[in-house]
């Protein structure tokens, strides 16, 4: 991480990178979607959030340690992260899916010390579909990982985006661009407005000794890996968790 966006994700608590994934490894990633998905009934229900992507084949296993990620995982959860759960989040026009949440407490903190950062559960968002300004989707309240308030103070109107409110910020990206942001943010999802689809692939990561997920993963039943994204698949431990990368 360069200087500039340690303190653009110390301040706001996310940070958007531009064009992570290629226009092919898109294409790549939309046809398996299509496949996945494209039968599915969407009726207002936001559809892939059941079941691990990593079924999906190597295409998304390389994003378990995409090389242009992997290094921002590492300075903000430490070099034993490891990939907590996934799942994708698939929306049509007025798919609604939940309010603001999340914030400081149980597996979602923030700290700074000594010049690190320490964060619990944090998310890289794959974009496989534009999510540009007034479209929906993901959004935020910036700096809010370091609040002293929780989401349940903020109004529930503006909580389950009845009324907009300039602190609620929906950050626009593109088709390719990645989004990383800690849990210990308030987040949630604006019912999605654009005519195209939305299309985002959800890594969660944890420090090596915690979880969020009450099961982990099973490298037999997942199939071919790389050493390193066996290690960033490996349990939870405190003694035990390796370092990452070698």
């Amino acid at each position: 991480m360069t200087t500039e966006e340690k303190f653009m994700f110390d301040l706001e608590g996310y940070l958007v990178i531009k064009n992570v994934l290629t226009k092919d490894e898109v294409t790549v990633l939309n046809d398996i979607a299509d496949r996945a998905f494209g039968t599915y009934p969407y009726g207002g229900e936001v559809q892939g959030r059941e079941t691990s992507l990593l079924s999906w084949g190597t295409p998304v296993k390389h994003l378990i340690d995409h090389p242009d990620i992997l290094p921002y995982l590492v300075e903000l959860l430490g070099p034993r992260v490891r990939l907590d759960h996934d799942y994708g989040m698939f929306m049509r026009t007025g798919d609604a899916h939940g309010g603001l949440h999340g914030g400081f407490g149980g597996s979602h903190w923030y700290h700074f010390r000594n010049g690190v950062m320490h964060n619990g559960l944090t998310v890289v968002a794959y974009f496989l579909t534009d999510a540009l300004a007034g479209d929906g989707g993901f959004c935020c309240v910036p700096g809010s990982h370091k609040s002293n308030f929780s989401a349940s103070d903020i109004p529930d109107e503006v909580r389950h985006f009845k009324r907009e409110a300039h602190y609620v910020v929906q950050p626009a990206v593109e088709a390719g661009d990645a989004l990383i942001f800690t849990e210990a943010t308030m987040h949630g999802t604006i019912p999605w407005r654009a005519a195209h689809e939305r299309r985002a692939l959800l890594l969660k990561y944890s420090p090596g000794h915690a979880t969020w997920a009450l099961g982990f993963y099973d490298l037999d039943e997942i199939g071919t890996l790389t050493d390193q994204q066996q290690r960033l698949l490996a349990p939870p431990s405190v003694e035990k968790h390796p370092d990452v990368v070698r």
